[in-house]
């Protein structure tokens, strides 16, 4: 119920809402994410693809959202560099699925006992409904942990 909940708040957040597209699954403990980007009058860009902008901002937010949900209030996360790759024009809904598994969160949190910050690089590709790819966006998230008092 509450990631139903977080799935309607982010889809009418105005931030979220103006990038055209829509959160559509949200796995209680944040590790599946879902989104659903329809090419529209809101995405449409000159020459009646979907805009590059939209195609970038639409899965945006994700994968510092879900590290910040699973790994906890000990640890700061922000994202800090993104590229994105358009292979071919969206002329359709495109969908995204990201993930993330308990061997990356382990592995970060390992990496942490021994280094005062990392990098984690993420990539999500948005697809059509045959799953050919149009575009490859490509995310690094910085990740340290947060600092107790003096």
């Amino acid at each position: 119920m509450q990631s139903r909940l977080h799935r309607w708040l982010f889809n009418w957040w105005p931030c979220y809402r103006g990038t055209g597209g829509r959160v559509t699954f949200i796995a209680h403990d944040w590790r599946l994410l879902r989104v659903k980007l329809p090419l529209s009058l809101r995405t449409r860009n000159y020459v009646g693809t979907i805009f590059g902008g939209s195609l970038y901002a639409a899965v945006d937010p994700f994968f510092m959202l879900m590290l910040i949900k699973n790994l906890g209030p000990d640890y700061v996360v922000w994202d800090k560099a993104a590229s994105i790759r358009f292979l071919k024009p969206g002329r359709g809904t495109l969908t995204a699925e990201f993930r993330l598994e308990d061997d990356e969160l382990d592995a970060i949190r390992e990496a942490l006992e021994t280094a005062p910050k990392v990098d984690r690089v993420y990539t999500v590709t948005l697809v059509d409904a045959q799953g050919e790819a149009h575009a490859v966006i490509e995310k690094t998230v910085h990740v340290s942990k947060r600092a107790t008092g003096p």
